[in-house]
């Protein structure tokens, strides 16, 4: 909502509504989802040293699936080692039947990440906002996104 203020006699000041169709946003939506990376394992590329070192690539393209554990689309994406035993500077799509949303951000390897909802097409084009990124320790990753479609 939209509040605009207006001097009126006597120095008073009214508050009064104006163009709400033009400046209302949505309000911000979460959705859960999980990313299944026990299906179709995560490829891991090695780059200089042998083990786990800084430029390892890690390519993904797993089912993602809704809070019933149900398929919903795919989760694909890419990952560079910045951080050994760390974390990944990474960026994926979340595909949908109805549109994709890309995310990009700092994956840890253990414990919350947050990460951005940096756009999307069809249903989600105009979509902002982030995604917190929970490695469950089984294979999965729960992915809640907190966003808004302007």
């Amino acid at each position: 909502m939209c509040i605009a203020l207006h001097p009126v006699r006597n120095g008073l000041i009214l508050a009064a509504l104006l163009g709400l169709t033009a400046c209302t946003q949505e309000m911000p939506q979460t959705w859960v989802t999980i990313a299944d990376a026990r299906v179709n394992k995560a490829t891991f590329v090695g780059i200089g040293n042998p083990g786990d070192s800084v430029g390892d690539i890690l390519t993904f393209d797993q089912p993602l699936l809704n809070e019933d554990m149900k398929e919903i689309g795919t989760n694909s994406g890419s990952c560079v080692r910045t951080r050994i035993g760390h974390s990944f500077q990474c960026q994926w799509t979340l595909t949908l039947d109805n549109g994709s949303i890309q995310v990009a951000g700092r994956e840890h390897d253990q414990g919350t990440s947050t990460i951005s909802i940096v756009g999307g097409t069809g249903k989600y084009t105009g979509i902002s906002g982030e995604m917190e990124s929970v490695n469950n320790n089984n294979g999965t990753f729960t992915q809640t996104l907190r966003y808004i479609i302007e």
